[in-house]
C-alpha cells in the first residue's frame, strides 16, 4: 500500500496550487519522505536543503526544469 501513495505522489504533477513549505513560493519540488510524510519546496529552497532531503527522502519529483521552460515560451 505505502508504495501505491509514493506513486501517486511522485506522478501527481505540481501546481500552481502547490505551496512551498518554507516560504509560501510556488513549489516545484515535491520530497517522499522515508516516514511517509512530504515536503514540497520552491526550487531556490529545494536547492538550500538538498543534501539534507537526499538523505532524509525516499524520492524526490523535482519539476524546476518548468520554470525555465515557460520562460523560454515567451
Amino acid at each position: 500500500m505505502a508504495m501505491n501513495k509514493m506513486n501517486t505522489l511522485e506522478h501527481t504533477p505540481l501546481t500552481a496550487q502547490d505551496r512551498c513549505d518554507r516560504c509560501g513560493a510556488q513549489a516545484y519540488v515535491r520530497a517522499v519522505l522515508t516516514n511517509g510524510g512530504e515536503l514540497i519546496f520552491c526550487s531556490h529552497h529545494h536547492r538550500e536543503f538538498a543534501v539534507g532531503l537526499k538523505a532524509a527522502a525516499v524520492a524526490i519529483h523535482d519539476e524546476s526544469e518548468r520554470i525555465t521552460s515557460s520562460a523560454n515560451e515567451r
